[in-house]
């Protein structure tokens, strides 16, 4: 299961009106706080029409939901889809029939509901009511690491979220290499990103040296530039991508940095022919920053040994 999912909501979720009392409506939204901020991305129906919809004081909105909405606005966590239904919702019922159907259109993780209308949809196994969350398979078998094997298919299942809604994305792996045999399916992960507007932010970190031990050969900024140019910079110009490569002197542990996630990519991003099996991790949100901030240049963490774009 990857380690950031999709989710939709109906508006519901955040009307206090919707619960038994303020304090129970407060309960069920701590509840998936965390979640939503953390570890999903909440699909913006109809054209970001959803989204609108709390902008009107004709409903009981409660206050923690504004917020948890605010940030997923802040955060980067709100994704346009486009309309499915004929015809525009009007109350909860067809907020979650909407969902139901751009869920058949494109897979979303799960779609959160309130009791009076996820009765309606109890043959759904895709909508589940907030109280009773734990007992949907989707909610309960999230988990903050993921078993994967070393291919294209998989790195592709984990990051598709990633790369095709993130503003920046960070590959850091000491050992990239894209004029390596093990590391050609790297440009067809990028693809995922294809096409995208406005562009991500990509960024490559490696170390300068080649090889390890005695065998340890330090490659210079030019060479490194002449093998992403011609390896990488075919692929990017066909997907309309841009990616910037940071060399440094040395560093061990390998990273997906993104505004939406970090995960731990033990083994990184080559993969193999064989069943040879990973296990990614997600960070919590203070390491993902530091993570980011030890390879930003101004840091100071690493040595810098050159940096430059391809395009």
């Amino acid at each position: 299961m990857p380690l950031i999912e999709e989710y939709a909501l109906t508006p519901d979720v955040f009307d206090v009106s919707s619960y038994s009392s303020a304090e129970v409506c407060l309960l069920h939204l701590e509840k998936i706080k965390e979640v939503l901020l953390l570890e999903g991305v909440v699909r913006n129906l109809r054209n970001g029409l959803w989204a609108s919809q709390f902008c009107h004081s004709s409903r009981n909105w409660h206050l923690r939901g504004m917020e948890i909405l605010k940030k997923l606005v802040q955060q980067n966590r709100l994704r346009v889809s486009p309309p499915v239904l004929p015809v525009c919702p009007e109350d909860d019922t067809q907020w979650c029939a909407e969902a139901v159907q751009s869920h058949y259109r494109l897979n979303l993780h799960g779609i959160i509901t309130t009791s009076s209308v996820g009765n309606v949809f109890k043959s759904e196994d895709v909508v589940s009511t907030i109280d009773k969350l734990g007992a949907a398979p989707w909610w309960s078998q999230r988990g903050p690491s993921a078993r994967l094997r070393k291919s294209l298919r998989d790195y592709r299942a984990h990051t598709e979220l990633i790369l095709q809604h993130a503003n920046s994305i960070m590959f850091i792996d000491p050992y990239l290499d894209p004029s390596l045999n093990r590391y050609r399916d790297f440009t067809e992960l990028l693809a995922l990103a294809a096409g995208r507007t406005p562009r991500p932010l990509f960024e490559i970190h490696r170390v300068c040296y080649e090889s390890s031990g005695r065998s340890r050969v330090i490659i210079n900024k030019c060479e490194w530039e002449r093998r992403f140019q011609q390896h990488l910079e075919p692929a990017l110009k066909r997907y309309s991508l841009s990616a910037e490569v940071f060399i440094w002197d040395d560093f061990h542990d390998r990273y997906v940095i993104s505004d939406l996630i970090g995960i731990s990519v033990p083994y990184g991003f080559d993969t193999c022919k064989c069943n040879v099996m990973t296990t990614w991790t997600r960070l919590s949100r203070d390491d993902r920053d530091d993570v980011q901030r030890e390879f930003d240049p101004a840091s100071h963490a690493h040595n810098p040994r050159g940096n430059f774009v391809i395009n």
